[in-house]
């Protein structure tokens, strides 16, 4: 038998190592597209020079790289940290250089309540730690301001209960700084709102209050997640106007409400903290007039009665002679 060179393999295309990259991206690319994927951050890294951020998604059994990139990174609502379970949307993708696969990071948020709590847990002892939430840092709330600074939205139940409740106890002069209470840009707008009352100066074209009150409703715990971002907690703590915090129920606890001079349960509590009862303070004035009348009455009389005793005392003028 010959001693023959091998025949090559069938009729099998040739494929350069650029190629066969290119094709494996475009199938894996195709075959998934956007994907949502479950893991917790491992190999975290934060921004380096370029600013783009890596680490690893990780679970029991496998891990997948992960980059966020700059500009993504600037905008997310959840920072990634070591260690936290996370859900990521992104777009898987290869990378040829080092025949591998990644996600490309669009969007983070915490995989369910007990990492969210976790998280916000040590966003709280990272802040009180700061000294944000001493209660030295208090401040007194007027007790009949001329202006009424209320940050929330300008619809909804809110603003109405507040408006409602300020004209029934004693009508000041209100001024609303219209936000967006929930979503992506909700904290950043609570925290310049809160900014932009401090900044307005004293007698100025645009009265300043005299106290804020940063109102939302009810809502989950994502949904109130604006008023735990770090950014509003500062806000509220620099505030030199004093604060009221009324988010949520009266079992709902935000970050907002340990900075804030005063915390009411309800937005509702939160328009009668600030200005008292108008009826009830001319009722105290009447009785008080009223009171003032009879003391002075009463020491009139007194006096009066020193003076006749004293007159008896004195020897008459013919006794003087």
């Amino acid at each position: 038998m010959d001693n023959e060179s091998p025949s090559p393999a069938g009729n099998a295309p040739e494929w350069s190592v650029s190629d066969l990259s290119g094709a494996l991206k475009r199938t894996l690319e195709d075959a998934f597209g956007f994907v949502r994927v479950r893991g917790e951050i491992s190999g975290y890294r934060g921004p380096v020079g370029s600013g783009h951020v890596y680490f690893s998604l990780k679970d029991a059994n496998a891990k997948i790289d992960a980059v966020i990139w700059k500009g993504v990174f600037g905008r997310l609502k959840t920072k990634p940290q070591e260690g936290l379970e996370v859900i990521a949307i992104g777009k898987i993708t290869t990378f040829a250089g080092k025949s591998s696969y990644q996600i490309i990071i669009d969007s983070l948020e915490p995989a369910g309540i007990g990492a969210l709590m976790a998280l916000l847990e040590e966003r709280r002892k990272k802040l009180a730690a700061e000294g944000l939430f001493d209660p030295g840092r208090k401040q007194l709330i007027p007790f009949l301001p001329r202006v009424v600074g209320v940050v929330t939205s300008p619809t909804g139940a809110v603003i109405r209960d507040i408006l409602h409740r300020l004209e029934e106890r004693f009508p000041r002069q209100v001024l609303v700084w219209p936000v967006r209470v929930q979503g992506e840009s909700s904290a950043a707008e609570v925290a310049n709102a809160i900014a932009g009352f401090n900044a307005l100066p004293e007698g100025g074209r645009i009265p300043r209050p005299d106290v804020i009150i940063v109102a939302r409703g009810g809502g989950s715990l994502e949904d109130l997640m604006g008023f735990n971002e770090e950014v509003v907690v500062r806000a509220a703590a620099a505030s030199l106007i004093p604060l009221v915090s009324a988010v949520g129920h009266e079992t709902d606890v935000t970050l907002i409400d340990h900075a804030a001079d005063l915390r009411s349960p309800t937005p509702t509590g939160a328009a009668e903290k600030v200005v008292p009862v108008r009826a009830e303070l001319l009722g105290q004035v009447t009785d008080l007039s009223r009171r003032l009348s009879g003391a002075t009455l009463r020491l009139s009389e007194r006096r009066r009665s020193d003076l006749r005793a004293l007159a008896r005392a004195l020897p008459t003028p013919e006794t003087l002679l």
